[in-house]
């Protein structure tokens, strides 16, 4: 392989990059390629230059997940003191309600 990009650097300059796939991953490559009636590193080589890769900002949703992990963590240690005395206390309940409230506004 070596002499060949050597060659191909003759006439131009060239850049290799290896990638590592999953099997399931590959095997969908390989079935896109395949429908799309070409081998898999001209359909690599079209979708990397030809797509547009779609990038999603999830920092506004930050403090929303946070408040979601306190809140689980809340509900756990209620669920855990409820199954420990067969009882569950009105202001465990009531602090639970503040806290999805203020996850709300979030």
């Amino acid at each position: 392989m070596k002499g060949m990009i050597n060659i191909a650097r003759k006439y131009k300059q060239v850049h290799r990059k290896e990638l590592t796939f999953d099997l399931k991953d590959w095997e969908k490559i390989e079935r896109r390629a395949e429908a799309c009636h070409t081998d898999t590193t001209n359909y690599l080589r079209k979708m990397v230059l030809e797509k547009q890769p779609i990038f999603y900002d999830f920092s506004e949703l930050t403090p929303m997940v946070n408040g979601m992990r306190i809140i689980s963590g809340n509900i756990n240690q209620i669920a855990k003191k409820v199954n420990a005395t067969n009882n569950m206390y009105a202001e465990d309940v009531m602090v639970l309600q503040k806290e999805v409230n203020e996850l709300c506004h979030i």
